[in-house]
């Protein structure tokens, strides 16, 4: 029988001869299942109680005698679906514990001045950046943003912005003009925030964050390429660009 997929989903080897020695034998003692499955008497009451915590196997005591029997493999299921909540709410953890992380991390002289980050979780760290280096009331600025195509996860940036207004960093937007206005719309519902259309009719393929010695050019796609270079000389190079076009820019009605 094939127990790869049980090995995905977290089983030891010991927990899946046992659950499966268990499904064919029907609730027995652990005699007929340690011939079963192979799996030595001594170890078997350990690994029920393992996989009784997961919710796939039960025991009884019955006459001094303690049977043991598996649930019903569709069961499986709710064990998967388990795993996927403590993961979902280990990754949130995880957020929140990530700036703290952050600080320890230094550039320091003689440090990579160039980073590349790529896919989404590269994005985020990118963005992660911002808060380790701004303090309330100081600003970072982004210009020629794309519209937002499907890689983008829409409620990572609400919570984002909901984050940023929070912690009173403000931000200047200028969006290619290509851009639904609905989505600078829903930046300006943020406190702290300006967002606007770039006053010329290139569309550029990327994006560009700048706040103090740092740029970042962001590059859209199924997974998001970020240049980040720490360097005052092109961050001052392209802050001078950026407020060229915020002259010419206009305030959103």
């Amino acid at each position: 029988m094939q127990t790869e997929i049980l090995r995905k989903i977290g089983l030891t080897d010991g927990e899946i001869k046992a659950y499966l020695a268990v499904i064919e034998l029907g609730s027995s003692s652990s005699g007929p299942i340690s011939v079963k499955s192979g799996v030595s008497r001594s170890k078997l009451y350990g690994i029920f109680d393992k996989l009784s915590k997961k919710g796939l196997a039960s025991y009884v005591d019955r006459g001094g005698v303690r049977y043991f029997q598996a649930v019903e493999p569709s069961k499986i299921r709710g064990y998967i679906r388990k795993k996927q909540e403590e993961m979902k709410a280990l990754e949130q953890e995880f957020e929140e514990y990530l700036p703290k992380l952050q600080k320890h991390y230094k550039h320091g002289k003689g440090k990579q001045k160039v980073t590349l980050f790529q896919g989404l979780a590269g994005l985020k760290v990118v963005y992660e950046h911002i808060f380790l280096k701004l303090k309330k009331g100081e600003e970072y600025v982004v210009f020629g943003v794309p519209d937002f195509p499907d890689w983008i996860e829409l409620k990572y940036w609400q919570r984002y912005h909901t984050r940023r207004q929070k912690a009173g960093i403000k931000v200047r937007m200028l969006y290619n003009v290509n851009v639904e206005q609905s989505v600078l719309d829903n930046r300006n519902v943020f406190r702290k925030c300006d967002a606007r259309y770039l006053p010329t009719d290139i569309v550029t393929p990327a994006y560009t964050i700048v706040y103090k010695d740092t740029a970042v050019t962001v590059v859209p796609s199924d997974e998001p390429l970020c240049i980040e270079v720490i360097d005052q000389r092109v961050a001052d190079a392209n802050m001078a660009h950026f407020e060229e076009y915020w002259k010419k820019s206009k305030k959103l009605d």
